[in-house]
């Protein structure tokens, strides 16, 4: 959705983002360059999404579903002003850990049409005309499923994620839920579109399972959405950088936004409890070497309408366009860079074609 909310936005992240980090090109100087830079004034940042995710610290002894609800609302309600594209929230956010304790029956949602608690979410997405993942118990054909509703932004559910791998306590009857057990989803579930590209979805437990995060991307995910009890860790750094795609986890005591070369951008911390990034979905992961030997040229021709970063604790380089007119993959066409993901299936093919 364009507006004018959306176009300010995206003009002050354009602008807050030609100043970040360190190893990004074509800042700061005169001549050739120069034009390029008169070249993209003025331009929205190309397919560039400003994500926004919260946990649960400060809010885990909650006594009841509503005191917890409110406190997560108000917490969104504090990241708003970034105005986010896509906000996340944790795993079964309205019901884990409260001392209050209810049967499925009373906390389970219809997964189509917003009830008591996705209700006053799809209320803010709506106000706040933003996207925002929310996790809880849902009903389809009288079964129960630890899910996550994607919410869009004008308050409709957009898609629905069913847990793949729930813990077993969660599936036996009456040990995680009064009142019965859920089941776990199928393990070939769609991508979401958005207004911004394709999102998945993985939740908690599913981290111990590669298939799920490798099918997502097969199917065109630009964003995996990680709503959780538990952090992930490394796990979800490996899943990021082998898979080329953004993460948004919020987990318990943590929420994070890694990027696709594998590396955090952005995570909670002990005085702030939400983490926010613009992210840019034009943008591929290369290795440093040899990519190295024609970055002087990459940088002549196209200055500052690109943004090249290498990330040494993962030894490999991101090269991400800042310009709507040009594509990246265009780029590493031109210059016969290969995305990692081509070379390693490359390296593959001729590995098998050897192997005795």
């Amino acid at each position: 959705m364009k507006n004018e909310n959306t176009a300010s936005r995206r003009s002050f992240l354009k602008q807050s983002s030609l100043g970040l980090g360190a190893g990004i090109v074509g800042l700061g100087v005169s001549g050739p360059l120069a034009v390029t830079r008169k070249h993209t004034e003025n331009k929205k940042p190309f397919r560039q999404v400003c994500v926004a995710t919260i946990d649960l610290r400060g809010l885990l002894h909650d006594l009841t579903t509503e005191s917890r609800i409110n406190g997560i609302l108000n917490r969104m309600e504090e990241v708003s002003g970034l105005r986010p594209d896509l906000l996340c929230l944790p795993e079964l956010f309205s019901t884990m850990w409260v001392q209050e304790q209810k049967p499925l029956r009373e906390i389970a949602e219809d997964e189509k049409v917003p009830g008591k608690v996705a209700g006053r979410i799809a209320a803010f997405a709506k106000k706040k005309n933003c996207y925002v993942v929310c996790p809880l118990v849902t009903t389809k054909n009288g079964n129960f499923y630890n899910s996550s509703l994607l919410i869009d932004r004008k308050g409709s559910i957009a898609g629905v994620y069913h847990k793949m791998h729930p813990v077993k306590t969660e599936i036996f009857p009456n040990q995680e839920y009064q009142g019965g057990g859920i089941i776990p989803g199928a393990t070939d579930q769609p991508v979401i579109e958005t207004d911004f590209g394709k999102v998945g979805m993985q939740i908690c437990y599913d981290a111990n399972w590669p298939q799920g995060w490798e099918n997502l991307k097969k199917k065109g995910a630009d964003i995996i959405l990680f709503p959780s009890a538990f952090p992930g860790g490394r796990m979800l750094n490996y899943y990021a950088l082998k898979n080329n795609i953004y993460i948004i986890s919020s987990a318990g005591i943590n929420a994070r936004i890694i990027d696709i070369s594998g590396n955090d951008l952005d995570s909670t911390s002990d005085f702030v409890r939400y983490a926010w990034a613009a992210i840019n979905l034009e943008k591929v992961v290369v290795t440093t070497w040899p990519t190295n030997g024609v970055l002087p040229d990459l940088f002549r021709k196209y200055g500052d309408r690109l943004g090249v970063k290498v990330w040494d604790s993962t030894d490999v380089m991101t090269i991400e366009s800042r310009d709507p007119d040009l594509k990246v993959m265009d780029v590493l066409k031109e210059f016969e860079i290969p995305a990692y993901a081509e070379l390693l299936k490359n390296e593959t093919e001729v590995q098998d074609k050897y192997r005795p």
